[in-house]
């Protein structure tokens, strides 16, 4: 029996890839949608059920609090500064145009984050229960499967044809048989 080259396994591979990754991209756009809608949901329980939404509010409060006495501080010393040796030893924190914040400080939004990638693996948890979910497991499982069967086949080509025709066919209704269109003239 002879055995396939390298390069047949290699079209093999790559006809697969290319029949089945468009369809998981398609069903993973799908899921992805639903995914960040849990996540919103998910998220806000969460932030609620743990005891971080208080946390949360008190940050927040606590930034425009900060923000306001920033600009305030701003101001004062802008309009303090006034004549120009005073303007030119004016400390860049106290120009206009300085957004400065120390970034080693927790914020809400930093919180917020937090409990975002919690509730986004929670979330995929609950996708892959939906028709979505499980659809792009499938098609998962059958682009797997039938790269498996390529690489591990000590068939030859037309009996390996044979049998991924049968597997596309049963399972996604695409023959591996691609026909191409004829070309539409004008």
């Amino acid at each position: 029996m002879a055995k396939m080259t390298k390069y047949q396994l290699e079209h093999f591979r790559d006809k697969v890839k290319r029949t089945l990754d468009p369809l998981i991209e398609d069903q993973e756009l799908l899921v992805k949608q639903y995914t960040t809608n849990a996540t919103n949901k998910v998220s806000k329980e969460l932030a609620v059920k743990i005891g971080a939404q208080k946390i949360i509010d008190g940050l927040k409060f606590a930034e425009e609090d900060l923000k306001r006495s920033q600009a305030l501080a701003r101001s004062f010393f802008e309009k303090k500064a006034t004549n120009k040796s005073m303007k030119e030893e004016l400390k860049s924190k106290f120009e206009k145009n300085s957004s400065r914040y120390d970034d080693d400080m927790i914020t809400a939004e930093d919180c917020e984050d937090q409990i975002r990638t919690w509730a986004k693996s929670r979330a995929e948890r609950e996708i892959e229960k939906r028709p979505e979910g499980k659809q792009l497991a499938n098609l998962k499982q059958i682009r797997r499967s039938a790269l498996d069967n390529i690489m591990e086949s000590e068939a030859p080509p037309t009996t390996l044809i044979e049998m991924l025709n049968k597997h596309m066919t049963k399972f996604i209704g695409i023959s591996w048989h691609e026909q191409p269109r004829a070309i539409e003239h004008n």
